[in-house]
């Protein structure tokens, strides 16, 4: 099969096209032909050697976790799916190795969700880790009817979908995103401010009794957080962990296909949709790792085998 893959940390300057076998089939997984995966920071993080000293890498490495595209073969004892079925995927492992970004990638079942209706394949492959990481989040946190949550971050890729899971969730949302990003998030039930200088007061401009719950997907900013907090709020990050030194929540994605399921189920309810801002072929990987180096995209950046 073609895949782009690596045989050392760096930069872009180590992917290349490889020829791969077709990956092995294991007991409670499946084979999936790959349609698109998207590309997310932590792709050419790993990469550089980011997570070194918290997974094992096999080499050669075909990066990439997102995937969606239709399976192409049953592993033993997988009565939930069958061939032909159209499904989407955070298809993490327990270490690095086998990745989305080929044409074909093996997945287990656990991390499996059905392709939603209502999602064409690239919005597909850019929902599940971002999907996730805001899912998991905030309902950890409790979140729904008659909170107020204010969003850190709430035009990235994580952030955008986390709005509107929040939304759905029944809770009144404040987000943190520059100017040019504001009318983006209203369409979304947002209540957009601008981050920088004098953020807390907007957001208390906005909610005087403080607000119930954050969610901070950027890191940097736990001083704001506990400013505009209520008494008795809640608090998490996926990009700080000193905030469990202050009573918050530091969370690390899980790849769990029931909640990927119920994504699925808010983006068929018209609660829940994906941008994507930019595709590209496989062979250009590289350049789209360096688009998501950037940090400005605002929507999912998605891989077309």
């Amino acid at each position: 099969m073609r895949a782009m893959a690596y045989e050392t940390y760096g930069g872009a300057e180590v992917l290349a096209a490889a020829r791969l076998p077709l990956p092995k089939v294991a007991p409670g997984e499946v084979l999936v032909k790959v349609r698109c995966a998207a590309v997310n920071p932590v792709d050419w993080k790993i990469m550089a050697g980011g997570l070194d000293t918290l997974m094992d890498v096999v080499y050669p490495v075909v990066p990439g976790w997102d995937v969606s595209g239709t399976i192409e073969r049953v592993g033993i004892d997988v009565p939930e799916f069958e061939v032909g079925d159209e499904v989407m995927a955070y298809a993490r492992k327990d270490y690095v190795h086998g990745g989305t970004f080929a044409e074909y990638v093996s997945v287990p079942v656990r991390a499996l969700a059905a392709k939603p209706a209502s999602l064409n394949w690239a919005q597909a492959a850019g929902l599940p880790l971002a999907g996730l990481t805001a899912y998991q989040l905030l309902t950890r946190l409790g979140t729904g009817v008659g909170d107020t949550v204010l969003v850190h971050g709430a035009a990235g890729g994580v952030g955008s979908i986390g709005v509107q899971i929040a939304r759905a969730l029944g809770a009144r949302v404040i987000g943190t995103a520059s100017l040019r990003n504001h009318d983006r998030l209203r369409g979304f039930g947002c209540e957009p401010v601008a981050y920088g200088d004098g953020l807390t007061a907007r957001v208390r401009d906005l909610a005087p009794d403080g607000v119930s719950v954050v969610a901070d997907f950027v890191g940097g900013v736990l001083e704001t957080t506990l400013a505009v907090l209520a008494e008795g709020g809640r608090h998490a990050s996926i990009a700080d962990h000193s905030v469990l030194g202050a009573g918050g929540q530091w969370i690390w994605v899980r790849p769990v296909g029931e909640d990927l399921a119920a994504l699925g189920q808010l983006s068929d309810a018209g609660q829940l949709t994906v941008d994507v801002a930019a595709t590209f072929p496989l062979a250009e990987l590289g350049a789209a790792f360096a688009l998501s180096q950037e940090g400005h995209t605002p929507g999912k950046i998605v891989i077309e085998i």
